[in-house]
């Protein structure tokens, strides 16, 4: 005869992995006293969650981060893996100049996984949330080889169009809100085996997306939008692509930190500033005579021409354009 599978508190006190406490016990851990947004009806615990939708659409997207792809827990403390795949999500929606709404949160993990590692990453995954003011409202865990966090984030347009990639026109100004080129470095800096200088180490764990300058800048009348994750000059190409255009890069100023640690590593800084992702900054285009929003740079130009992206007025010769998982 078939028995009721043991709950949380009957388990082993001593067994701190997710074997010890199941699938239940650890949703009821990681959402024990979570505070929800008033965008959120109804949180975990159902079969399925309730999230206002004010204007009767909604923006979606979904990232997965896959263990030694994506995060090296060597690198990362659990929590700050939780940060960035929440913002990697957070920075698209605000990318379709969106304003988030909620995260779904999908765990795959091995049994032997600790506790305390899944507790720390939703604490991390909430903390990012906390940040964009929405809530955790639901997911999954399963069984697997590896640790997968897959995180899909809902947003709300406001009763605005969404600024998509293939809305830049001739004579557009191109402009940049965020930081580039950190994560890049501190991922450099972390594969050559060191641990600082702490500020590009940090934003390679954790990016930080200007999450409210997408709606601003769709306030303000930007024609296309789009999250830097895989590279300035690579996520640009979707943008020419899309509308049909040429676009034109004028390099912003290397900071000093990142020109220091480019000394130090003998590299060009430009290189990071153009082709690294994982900052989760935002580009956008905006017609001409239309004043930048604040926090928002000029960076470039929009032209007719074959779509492709040039930077000062020639193609880029220094590599690939970003980073591409099936082609490294």
């Amino acid at each position: 005869m078939p028995t009721l599978p043991r709950s949380s508190d009957e388990r082993s006190e001593t067994d701190g992995t997710l074997a010890g406490v199941g699938e239940f016990g650890l949703i009821a851990r990681v959402t024990r006293d979570r505070v929800q947004p008033v965008t959120t009806l109804l949180g975990p615990g159902d079969d399925a969650a309730v999230v206002t939708a004010p204007d009767g659409r909604v923006v979606a997207c979904t990232d997965v981060l896959v263990d030694t792809v994506h995060f090296r827990l060597d690198w990362s403390t659990p929590e700050q893996v939780g940060r960035k795949a929440a913002a990697a999500n957070l920075a698209d929606v605000a990318a379709m100049g969106a304003v988030p709404t909620a995260l779904l949160v999908g765990l795959a993990c091995p049994a032997d996984t600790p506790v305390a590692t899944l507790e720390a990453l939703a604490d991390g995954l909430w903390a990012e949330a906390g940040v964009a003011g929405v809530g955790v409202v639901g997911g999954d865990v399963a069984s697997s080889g590896t640790l997968v966090v897959s995180v899909t984030a809902l947003g709300s347009l406001e009763g605005r169009e969404p600024v998509t990639r293939g809305g830049a026109r001739p004579g557009d100004v191109l402009a940049l809100a965020g930081r580039i080129g950190w994560s890049a470095a501190g991922l450099a800096v972390l594969s050559r085996g060191f641990r600082s200088p702490v500020a590009v180490v940090g934003a390679h764990r954790v990016p930080e997306p200007p999450y409210a300058a997408g709606p601003e800048a769709a306030r303000a009348g930007a024609t296309a939008m789009i999250d830097v994750s895989d590279g300035l000059l690579a996520d640009l190409a979707h943008v020419a692509r899309a509308s049909g255009v040429t676009i034109d890069v004028t390099p912003p100023d290397v900071p000093q930190r990142l020109a220091e640690v480019g000394s130090a590593l003998g590299v060009d800084p430009v290189q990071w500033l153009l082709t690294g992702g994982e900052d989760h900054a935002l580009v956008a285009t905006f017609p001409t005579g239309v004043e930048l929003p604040a926090g928002w740079t000029a960076i470039g130009s929009v032209r007719a021409g074959e779509p492709e992206v040039l930077v000062q007025g020639r193609p880029y010769t220094g590599g690939p354009a970003g980073w591409d998982h099936f082609t490294r």
